[in-house]
């Protein structure tokens, strides 16, 4: 029997990816208002399409939180207006290495910088104003397993979910006397454009829906760390407490050394 209520209202950045494409029909119900941001506004429609026909009630945000000024100005007026009780701060980048180590290009990682790691503090410091007056809300964060050690095949993008894991983490801690949760999740493989373009072997790949299913449940229950696949997970978190050099040795025999 499930005791935690459910969201009666849902905001979602990066709605038109694998994972948040699926997490969109899965909180759709009748009485539910979704909030869904993306920039590519023909899969938002069709997104909200889907979700109509469950029954909620859905609005589009076609913004690129690039636009800082913007994507705050948005939030916190969605924040004042529809008093969303999830915000889940899904938009991200990847970007790798050469395939012979050539570095990774530097536009590319300053805009996954950008939408990673500095786009996603923008957005909850917008929300957390509104949260914070009314003692109540739900931050989810996206982090992933390669935040618990580096792969040598993508830095940048280690390096930002490390680095939202790691905030997440504090900010829970900080907001837990106000009503205010926070939730890090931190998937693995779940099949998507980003996670195929993504070099290196993609073991115990997951379904989006099957991952959506599981952030929901974590979510529900206020679990501080969803994390999956559990053996993915366990194998990822004992590469980061190893001594570098074999973690490193290991991930040049797993084939994701550059």
């Amino acid at each position: 029997m499930n005791n935690h209520p459910s969201p009666r209202c849902v905001f979602i950045t990066g709605a038109t990816g694998g994972i948040g494409g699926a997490l969109a029909p899965a909180y759709a119900a009748p009485g539910v208002t979704l909030i869904l941001q993306g920039r590519q506004l023909d899969r938002l429609e069709q997104l909200a399409t889907e979700c109509r026909t469950k029954g909620a009630r859905v609005l589009l945000e076609p913004l690129d939180v690039r636009d800082l000024d913007t994507t705050r100005a948005r939030v916190r007026a969605i924040c004042e207006s529809e008093q969303p009780d999830l915000i889940i701060i899904g938009a991200g980048l990847n970007t790798a290495v050469g395939p012979r180590g050539e570095p990774e290009d530097w536009e590319n990682s300053r805009a996954l910088l950008e939408v990673n790691l500095v786009a996603v503090v923008a957005i909850v410091d917008a929300a957390l104003p509104s949260m914070r007056a009314r003692r109540s809300g739900q931050i989810a964060l996206f982090s992933s397993l390669a935040g618990w050690r580096g792969l040598p095949v993508t830095p940048t993008y280690s390096a930002t979910k490390a680095a939202i894991r790691v905030y997440g983490e504090a900010i829970r801690d900080w907001l837990a006397a106000d009503g205010v949760k926070v939730n890090v999740i931190i998937p693995g493989y779940v099949e998507s454009k980003m996670c195929l373009e993504m070099p290196g072997p993609k073991p115990f790949l997951w379904s989006p829906d099957k991952a959506a299913q599981r952030i929901k449940r974590g979510l529900a229950a206020n679990q501080g760390r969803i994390s999956f696949p559990f053996p993915l997970n366990f194998g990822t978190w004992l590469l980061g407490v190893l001594p570098q050099r074999l973690s490193s040795w290991i991930l040049r025999g797993l084939n994701y050394s550059a």
